[in-house]
């Protein structure tokens, strides 16, 4: 169990478990696999060495369930299909999807899975899957997705109530408000696409704050659902936008994270003015993932995933 193995990986999505304060588990999806800390992210092992298997499995995605306390459910994509483990990732079933086997890029996970237990996929070329038993069996919903390479998707925190999910794309927006089963391209400038990164308010059902990060132009906000769009223009950020990271008060506490460009900057006024994250400050390589398991106070651990160097806590 140590550092190496994650410096050995670029990482592509990190998770942990939402109690973290008690049960200080997560995971990092990287090129050469799946990643494990029980420690908080300072010590990591290989999380699959249950599969036994014979070549590294690149994994993109890993999300873990809302109700991990009681269910253990853990959720990871990868080439064909996803990983299942109701462990905590001790052990995992494999989930392969219909052929020709998609590649998942992103996952997103009800907020009411415990519930619903619905769970949605993108995919490079193929659109969006969804599980609405858990994770064992899947479908595509692309009913009105005209763009099928799905670079991120974001469920609404009130979906049990508006069934609304968002899929950036190439080309740009994507929404259903019917839990995926049809979708509709929403206003945004195809000049500033593709969108690569997406964050919905706490609040999103009063006050419809969504957030789009770009490739090249930048941070967007809408506070409509999506049907109008601001441009964030600032010195700070005029790249790319991997991940956009709000508080769980937004927005009475305006505090947002973004990672672009490889640095992680915060924001305390709602995106008006960005400073470094200043436990980021010394590192000289880029990162490639970012995750505030306790939320975004500066004494808070915030975990990256840092070019070379492995996931570290920042």
């Amino acid at each position: 169990m140590t550092d190496n193995l994650a410096t050995q990986t670029i990482i592509y999505d990190l998770a942990s478990s939402p109690n973290f304060a008690d049960s200080p588990l997560c995971f990092a999806a990287g090129n050469t696999g799946l990643l494990r800390s029980q420690d908080g992210g300072r010590t990591w092992s290989d999380a699959l060495t249950s599969l036994n298997l014979s070549e590294a499995l690149p994994i993109a995605s890993v999300v873990i369930s809302p109700a991990f306390a009681t269910d253990k459910t853990v959720i990871a994509g990868t080439s064909g299909g996803i990983l299942r483990s109701g462990d905590g990732g001790d052990t995992w079933q494999i989930v392969e999807f219909p052929s020709p086997p998609p590649f998942i890029t992103s996952l997103a996970i009800s907020p009411n899975y415990e519930r619903d237990g619905v769970i949605f996929a993108g995919t490079l070329e193929d659109g969006v899957f969804v599980s609405r038993d858990r994770g064992y069996l899947w479908n595509t919903w692309n009913f009105g997705l005209l763009v099928l390479n799905v670079l991120a998707l974001a469920v609404s925190p009130a979906f049990a109530e508006d069934e609304t999910i968002y899929a950036a794309v190439e080309s740009g927006i994507f929404r259903s408000t019917n839990g995926g089963r049809a979708w509709r391209e929403i206003p945004f400038d195809l000049d500033h696409a593709p969108v690569i990164s997406l964050a919905l308010s706490p609040q999103f059902a009063e006050d419809g704050v969504v957030m789009a990060g770009t490739e090249q132009h930048g941070l967007f906000k809408s506070e409509n659902g999506g049907q109008a769009w601001e441009h964030l223009n600032s010195a700070d950020i005029i790249g790319s936008v991997d991940a956009i990271l709000l508080s769980s008060e937004f927005p009475f506490k305006p505090d947002l994270l973004a990672l672009t460009g490889g640095e992680v900057l915060i924001s305390n006024d709602g995106a008006a003015t960005w400073r470094p994250w200043p436990g980021a400050i010394t590192i000289d390589e880029p990162l490639t993932a970012v995750l505030a398991p306790t939320g975004l106070d500066e004494n808070a651990p915030l975990l990256g995933a840092i070019m070379n160097q492995g996931v570290k806590i920042i």
